[in-house]
């Protein structure tokens, strides 16, 4: 029997399926036959099969390294339930099960095994992986291992060091992602080792997902999200919220007209996995979530994807709004944005990659010798709320040693180049986002560009707030809104170059902020005005702004009746106060628990939590903060939770970390 007839067989007897779909048949003989593969394919296209079939075709047992708990749990569940013998082992899994896991390994008992990262840095596990060969690597999520993709994660890079050691010569390794660019791309192939393998880049355009993207302020997003879901074909939605208050506020909103479940990183994790299930079920019409949601679901009838703030980058965009639509029917992705969001997103790129200078005055401080964590933060004078922040990123990029008690040693003196590097690659993304919110030109199109699909074919959607904005939400100008478009085109003419911030105070007439921007994005989406993004020099600081500018059509008038403007927005002047909408939320909400008394809790407990994050950083080796900050410990000691619930709820406790550590720092505070 031929290769591809018996990949044939197999797909239908063992899987299921009558036939591939688009694309997966060249990916699996490329790795039945034993050669090497990455493979960039958007979420829901079936990247799975193409490590599943061929390592079933090949024999023995298939590793799958993947950093998401979610989707190892979800995968393993499925191929169980198809007869296959698949395990994981993770920080979710007890000790026995986990050393019944690599039993069954050893034995030569399991089709699949899946592990997370980290356990590659477990003393003697890599070499208990070594005692059997295995017939396929397959390494998920692969971004993660580049520094240049949306969500590097530093334990995947020890993943290139490891697979020598893990493979032989006939081990064949694939490499799978849903959102990598080209220069992510490259990286991945180097990291692993990977160059003479085949890239199977394509499958990014999806053609039932109509995208829109509108400039709307964030006290009306709420009302737009309420009206986009109104139609009952819109439904199951997934809505996207920048924070847990917001998200909060959302549901709040749309809670008195569907069923709607909230789902982010301060819920509890056994809530979080409730609403999820209620969610996949047909219990809820609407999940309203932060990005903790989503990754490892299988949800084939998801109709509306939103966004109710701008993402941090078109990779993270493109793969949340691939959750809608995977049965192939028509469904939507909505954008809710306004300039304010990108100012966040600086905002909080400026506190994640503090400047060079603080970095550099803790570098110093560790080149006089070896030191304690806490001494090298007085020695360098960086304040507390920052220095954590940049001791890691100096940490990542090589500057500085740690050792797990967290005495600090001088490394190597080039780490300015790549955090330089890094920092100005995250601040792109931002720019490469916000790009794409103010284009004119196909949604979908300027996505598979992005990506470097190359065999796509290059046309135009047809089906987005670009191609047709007649289906999209808005309106034709009324008499109105006419006159103001030709006030604000005379007060862009006259204030040329000038941030729309001055032309918003000082111009005539005298508009709303959010009215002029809604305007401008209008003329903007029709081709009259364009955004440029300058900046200015202030004690020695870039300043960034926004400005515009009216295409030059000589000396004809424009044509203003062919703007089209978003259906909720009004022509008001300045005036008067504005009001404030408040949301209240009462015992029930899930709002992060504050330290009570703004103590650091008390010593005992301090010591305590500080003695068993030693312990955990020595098993790891790694640096203690890595296992849990500085901040976050002193909160937990200073609010003392009694149960998971509570520990979910103190900020910077995340799924992950509840997941890794929580029945471990309950144990600890409740004999302390």
């Amino acid at each position: 029997m031929s290769g591809a007839i018996l990949m044939r067989e197999i797909l239908k007897t063992r899987f299921g399926f009558d036939d591939f779909r688009p694309y997966q048949e060249e990916v699996c003989r490329q790795v039945a036959d034993g050669g090497d593969a990455l493979l960039v394919m958007p979420t829901g296209a079936g990247k799975s099969l193409c490590y599943q079939l061929p390592g079933i075709a090949r024999g023995g047992t298939t590793l799958v390294i993947s950093p998401l708990v979610a989707l190892m749990e979800d995968q393993a569940t499925k191929l169980q339930s198809l007869g296959f013998r698949a395990e994981r082992i993770h920080s979710g899994r007890d000790r026995e099960e986990s050393r019944q896991a690599c039993t069954s390994y050893l034995r030569g008992e399991l089709d699949f095994l899946f592990i997370a990262p980290e356990r590659l840095a477990v003393p003697s596990f890599p070499e208990m992986l070594a005692k059997r060969r295995l017939a396929l690597i397959a390494v998920d999520e692969a971004h993660c291992i580049s520094q240049w993709g949306h969500d590097f994660r530093p334990e995947y890079r020890m993943l290139g060091a490891r697979l020598p050691f893990l493979r032989s010569e006939a081990t064949p390794v694939i490499a799978l992602t849903a959102t990598a660019t080209p220069r992510v791309q490259r990286d991945i192939l180097a990291q692993l080792g990977l160059a003479a393998s085949r890239a199977f880049i394509h499958g990014f355009r999806r053609d039932n997902i109509a995208i829109e993207v509108c400039e709307v302020s964030q006290a009306e997003r709420a009302d737009r999200v309420l009206e986009a879901l109104s139609a009952p074909e819109r439904r199951p939605a997934i809505v996207y919220a920048a924070t847990r208050k917001n998200s909060e506020a959302i549901a709040q909103a749309l809670g008195s007209r569907f069923s709607v479940g909230i789902y982010h990183a301060g819920l509890p994790k056994d809530v979080r996995e409730r609403t999820q299930t209620a969610f996949l079920r047909g219990d809820l019409e609407v999940m309203v979530a932060t990005i903790a949601f989503g990754m490892g679901i299988d949800k084939s009838n998801v109709r509306t994807v939103v966004h109710a703030a701008l993402p941090g980058s078109l990779e993270a965009y493109y793969q949340e709004i691939g959750r809608a639509g995977r049965d192939r029917q028509a469904s939507q992705a909505k954008l809710y944005w306004s300039y304010a969001d990108r100012k966040m997103q600086e905002f909080l790129h400026e506190k994640s990659y503090p400047p060079v200078e603080r970095l550099e005055k803790i570098y110093q401080a560790a080149a006089k010798g070896p030191e304690y964590k806490d001494a090298i933060r007085l020695k360098s004078g960086v304040e507390a709320d920052v220095f954590e922040s940049a001791l890691e990123k100096l940490w990542i990029h090589g500057g500085l040693r740690i050792d797990p008690d967290e005495t600090v040693h001088v490394g190597a003196a080039e780490w300015k180049i790549t955090y330089r590097k890094q920092s100005e690659h995250r601040l792109e993304q931002l720019r490469l986002m916000d790009s794409y919110a103010q284009g004119t030109t196909c949604r979908m199109l300027h996505l598979v560009k992005h990506f470097g699909d190359e065999i796509d074919s290059g046309r135009a959607c047809g089906i987005c707030d670009i191609c047709a904005p007649e289906k999209a939400e808005l309106r034709e100008p009324t008499e109105q809104d006419l006159i103001l478009l030709g006030a604000i085109v005379k007060v862009v003419r006259e204030r040329e170059g000038q941030s729309i911030t001055r032309m918003q105070r000082e111009g005539t007439p005298k508009v709303e902020r959010k009215t002029l921007e809604a305007y401008l994005s209008a003329m903007a989406k029709a081709g009259i005005v364009a955004f440029e993004e300058r900046e200015f020099e202030a004690d020695g600081k870039s300043i960034s702004y926004r400005t515009a500018r009216v295409l030059d059509f000589g000396d004809g008038e424009l044509d203003l009746t062919n703007v089209r403007l978003p259906l909720l927005s009004t022509v008001p002047t300045k005036s008067g106060k504005k009001s404030v909408r408040k949301r209240k939320f009462g015992a029930g909400s899930s709002a992060a628990v504050r330290s009570g008394s703004g103590a650091d809790g008390s010593p005992d407990v301090v010591a305590a939590l500080k003695a068993w994050r030693l312990l955990q950083a020595r098993l790891k080796t790694v640096p203690a903060f890595t296992i849990l900050s500085d901040k976050v410990l002193h909160t937990i000691a200073d609010a003392r939770p009694a149960d998971m619930a509570s520990l979910a709820a103190i900020h910077g406790m995340g799924p992950k970390l509840i997941a890794k550590h929580g029945a471990d720092i309950l144990r600890v505070l409740n004999v302390s």
